[in-house]
């Protein structure tokens, strides 16, 4: 009788499962960074030369990056939903915004979001603030796209959390030039990673220009999604 070759391998069920690793990125406390920055432009990079060679318009390449980030924000909800191991889903307007500007962000892009504000003139409109997106650090929008705004990515990332949780609205990404005293409190939050940001041209490495603009992200709600909310205070 022919007998099964035995092996010495075990499987080692402790291992972390890969939903529950880091995701990584800039400012990541973590010692694996899974994607590096540079890795990320360049692919970025492509992702946006890939649809303006494909549209006729600004606002339709904006379109088609918040359209790209719309599937990856269902997932990263979905994802962080699984990490959480909660049952509950949240309910109220302004948790779900802080656990994007918070939990999202950080998930994403290793540090939250600088600031949440709500709109004085539009009870519907809220803002996330961010000093130095990503996606647009190391994107050089030339001078006949000057209106482009290469983080609608991120936009599309946050209409599909929103829209995935339950709370639809229309989101949309911003390039609003930096204030005085702006631009020192982004050099304050950030002059750790700024010594490490550089573009290679040439066969050689230069320091990124300060930035001159912060990213707004512009979430308006749809209206029934107000009115649940203040039925919620009732």
């Amino acid at each position: 009788q022919q007998q099964r070759p035995t092996s010495n391998l075990t499987m080692n069920r402790t291992a972390a499962n890969i939903l529950d690793r880091p995701l990584g990125g800039r400012g990541s406390r973590t010692t694996e960074q899974l994607v590096s920055q540079s890795s990320f432009a360049y692919l970025y990079s492509e992702l946006v030369q890939y649809h303006q060679s494909r549209v006729s318009s600004i606002s339709d390449l904006e379109r088609r990056l918040e359209s790209s980030g719309y599937g990856v924000g269902l997932k990263v909800l979905e994802l962080l939903a699984y990490r959480a191991k909660e049952s509950k889903r949240e309910t109220r307007l302004m948790n779900i915004l802080q656990f994007v500007s918070s939990n999202v962000w950080k998930a994403l892009f290793g540090k939250a979001a600088d600031s949440l504000e709500r709109s004085i003139d539009h009870a519907d409109e809220f803002m996330i603030v961010d000093y130095e997106p990503l996606t647009s650090t190391y994107v050089s929008v030339p001078a006949d796209l000057g209106q482009l705004s290469v983080d609608s990515y991120v936009s599309g990332m946050i209409a599909g959390v929103l829209e995935g949780a339950g709370f639809p609205a229309r989101v949309t990404a911003h390039s609003v030039r930096l204030e005085e005293g702006e631009g020192n409190a982004v050099s304050s939050s950030s002059s750790s990673s700024q010594h490490h940001q550089a573009l290679y041209h040439g066969g050689t490495f230069s320091a990124l220009p300060p930035r001159t603009s912060k990213a707004v992200f512009l979430v308006k709600f749809a209206p029934h999604v107000l009115q649940r909310d203040a039925g919620l205070d009732r």
